[in-house]
């Protein structure tokens, strides 16, 4: 019994990690690590130790590190990848620097208020596209940068989520709508196994403030009902964000699919944090590297249609 308390399932790991079983399973025969025991029932058990190690590995992907040079390090060598959070991306002044710091700081003290406060503040002074771009953009990054080296629990992490996606909907909701005749409709949506919506979220933003009528599915469309949602709402752009969450040759191929069964009148924009996606180019899909580029896309459309 208390051997079963010290370890962890490969269903639990699944769940919290974002690490899937196939996933788990191929890692330990390629890199030799995770190295799981069996349970009583002959189910991999995993020990609090790898299981801390996997969540650390988990988000050092977020950043683009390859897995297979993280399961060969240490856990102090991987915690000390993460431990300088970099303010890459946040304007180069020492105001933005401590302002940032300042919401990071609300955060680890458990003050959301606060953080609803500083951060609604920083709205109404910036615009909210500069907002997304200069505020919530690099703070994801140090958030995610803190979450990786230890410094911050997952639960301080989901409260900042719930707090950005709360005002962003709220400034979403305060845009006036457009004219659906003269602007592009966008659906935004995740693949399965996407769970990550903030990314999908601050997207949206982008979009409304770019003109165009935005149509939110949330996460987690399976790619035939993308594809029908898209053509019953007469899309004309499929906007999907990935993150590293999800298997990127499984993400692939869903693109493949899904350009195979969109009519061509339907464009694909696909965007987010996973390289390998920004790396690999799927034939009549649109990479997006920055949201400060959906404007200039959205701008190319208006000049082809």
């Amino acid at each position: 019994m208390e051997k079963s308390k010290s370890t962890v399932s490969i269903a639990s790991i699944e769940r919290d990690t974002g690490l899937s079983k196939d996933t788990l399973r191929v890692w330990e025969r390629r890199y030799g690590f995770p190295q799981p025991e069996r349970d009583a029932f002959g189910e991999r058990a995993y020990s609090q130790i790898e299981f801390e190690k996997l969540r650390v590995i988990r988000r050092l992907m977020d950043f683009g590190h390859r897995p297979g040079r993280l399961a060969l390090l240490s856990m102090a060598e991987l915690l000390s990848m993460g431990e300088s959070p970099s303010m890459a991306g946040v304007s180069d002044d020492d105001e933005s620097h401590a302002e940032i710091q300042n919401h990071l700081d609300l955060i680890q003290a458990h003050d959301i208020e606060g953080l609803r406060r500083s951060l609604g503040q920083a709205h109404a002074r910036l615009g909210l596209a500069a907002f997304v771009m200069d505020v919530v953009a690099p703070l994801n990054v140090l958030v995610g940068q803190a979450w990786a080296c230890g410094e911050l629990d997952i639960f301080k992490e989901h409260l900042y989520t719930e707090c950005v996606q709360r005002l962003l909907r709220n400034a979403i909701h305060g845009i006036p709508a457009p004219a659906i005749s003269s602007t592009p409709r966008v659906m935004l949506t995740t693949f399965p196994n996407e769970v990550h919506g903030l990314g999908l979220l601050m997207a949206e933003t982008m979009f409304t403030l770019g003109g165009c009528a935005c149509l939110p599915l949330g996460t987690q469309t399976p790619v035939p009902d993308i594809a029908r949602a898209a053509m019953a709402y007469k899309a004309d752009i499929v906007a999907l964000s990935f993150t590293t969450s999800i298997n990127a040759n499984a993400a692939f191929s869903g693109l493949i699919e899904l350009r195979q069964i969109l009519p061509e009148s339907i464009d694909i924009w696909v965007g987010g944090s996973c390289p390998s996606l920004q790396r690999r180019n799927a034939p009549k899909v649109q990479k997006i590297g920055k949201l400060s580029e959906i404007n200039t896309q959205i701008e190319c459309w208006h000049a082809t249609h």
